[in-house]
């Protein structure tokens, strides 16, 4: 029955997708949903391409094996950043009538900014969307018994066809489904446990004092920092939630429905927090601390509520990855392909866009087979752009100061510190350090360029 029901929720995710898919008659239907949506599509495509395996799988796995310290990332970091592009970008962004984060390197930089920033975006999409098709497998095989390898292929396949098809315009009408579904299913688990613990209270209670920390002896104050940089500063500059706030029909609405996002990602996220905290109590230890959520689910819930809980957990994850490969696929199709090939109709472009949906949905794929974890490779996929892109793409949203050459430096210095500090352990803190060095750079190198500027108009009868 309930393999049955899961594969009857994907499918219907599909048609609906593909019916939406009837309506994309432009790259501009199909990257940014016609720039025509309201409140409720915005805020709910908002929070449902945020709330991802790693808010659900991820964050819970965290939790129970380390407290709330495994929570800065989840939902608290990314809450943060969700409410800090409410706050002071959402509405800029709008303004600028773009469609990518690389154009708007473009347009206040150079093509060569611009090409260097879709090279660094696109690998964090699609690793973002690795994880998911990961966790899809983990919940299917943990809930279901369902082979792995059949629940990763069924995951794939059916966000590759609707997204390629359908663009961002099927991404927002299912998100809309999948966030309602998602806020019915954990909540339902977020009563069910509290009502097992005989009330939030003593739920709390039950928790050893030392869970109930942020930080950890085994962690310095500089790595718990770097820890919840990545998730506030590093995603604020992704695509992902970028080309959302694009699509909102006016900047009242982007900014609104950004903040409004953010609250429902933070409230709902609570819950896995919760069943993070209390459930190794309720359930026992496990093989793997990341199937901490199913197993309280499948211990407290009935027949319905569980299958319902269920599509919670497959609504985040086919939300966010729908999200991650529309955003790799724009600006590859937009700030890659298309420079190349100026003269292509906008029929082809769209073609374009559509093809490396495809192309990008089968490397995610790949990527998802090959991974250890969930959490890991959203870390990676966070961090990857090093510091330097959210520092570049500050300047280029707020400032005149700074030109092509200090935004390149930045962005070298940014990835390649993040690089080391990551996967050689140079630094405690790699995020932290790769932001810092950037900001250094830029402002260093901007200075210059003012400084030979300056020379450069200085009246030849002075010396």
């Amino acid at each position: 029955m309930l393999i049955a029901g899961v594969i009857a929720y994907v499918l219907a995710q599909l048609a609906l997708g593909l019916w939406m898919a009837r309506r994309v008659r432009s790259q501009e239907d199909f990257l940014l949903a016609g720039r025509n949506i309201g409140y409720v599509l915005a805020t709910f495509t908002i929070f449902a391409t945020w709330f991802g395996a790693e808010t659900c799988i991820g964050a819970a796995g965290q939790i129970a094996e380390h407290g709330l310290g495994g929570g800065s990332a989840d939902p608290f970091g990314y809450a943060i950043c969700l409410l800090l592009m409410g706050v002071l970008f959402a509405a800029a962004l709008w303004r600028r009538g773009i469609a990518t984060i690389a154009d708007l390197m473009r347009q206040r930089y150079s093509p060569a900014v611009e090409r260097v920033t879709a090279l660094l975006v696109a690998p964090t999409s699609f690793l973002w969307a690795g994880a998911q098709i990961r966790a899809f497998g983990q919940v299917l095989a943990a809930s279901t018994g369902m082979n792995i390898e059949v629940a990763i292929a069924l995951a794939a396949g059916t966000v590759v066809a609707y997204a390629s098809a359908g663009g961002l315009m099927a991404g927002v009408v299912t998100d809309l489904v999948q966030g309602i579904a998602l806020v019915i299913g954990l909540g339902l688990l977020g009563w069910a446990v509290v009502d097992a613990a005989g009330g939030l209270g003593p739920a709390l209670a039950s928790v050893a004092p030392e869970r109930l920390s942020f930080g950890s002896s085994a962690t310095s104050l500089v790595e718990t920092l770097d820890a919840w940089a990545i998730p506030i500063f590093g995603s604020l500059a992704a695509q992902e939630l970028i080309v959302r706030v694009l699509a909102c029909r006016s900047p009242t609405i982007a900014r609104r429905s950004t903040l409004l996002g953010g609250g429902l990602y933070l409230l709902i996220g609570l819950i896995p927090v919760l069943v993070g905290l209390v459930g190794v109590g309720l359930v026992g230890p496990l093989d793997h601390p990341e199937q901490i959520l199913p197993a309280v689910a499948s211990r407290l819930l009935g027949p319905v509520a569980y299958i319902l809980f269920i599509g919670a957990l497959i609504s985040a994850i086919l939300s966010t990855v729908d999200g991650a490969l529309l955003a790799v696929s724009s600006v590859v199709a937009r700030n890659l392909v298309e420079p190349m090939r100026p003269g292509m109709s906008d029929r082809q472009r769209l073609q374009v866009s559509r093809l490396c949906t495809l192309v990008f949905g089968v490397l995610a794929y790949l990527v998802g087979r090959a991974a250890d974890g969930v959490h890991d490779l959203v870390e990676d996929a966070s961090g990857f752009t090093g510091g330097g892109l959210v520092v570049v793409f500050t300047f280029a949203l707020w400032s005149r100061f700074g030109g092509p050459k200090s935004a390149l430096a930045a962005l070298f210095v940014g990835l390649v510190l993040w690089l080391l500090g990551r996967y050689l352990g140079l630094t405690p803190a790699p995020f932290l350090t790769s932001m810092a060095a950037a900001l250094v750079v830029y402002v260093a190198v901007a200075l210059l360029e003012r400084r030979g500027a300056a020379r450069r108009h200085v009246p030849s009868d002075m010396f």
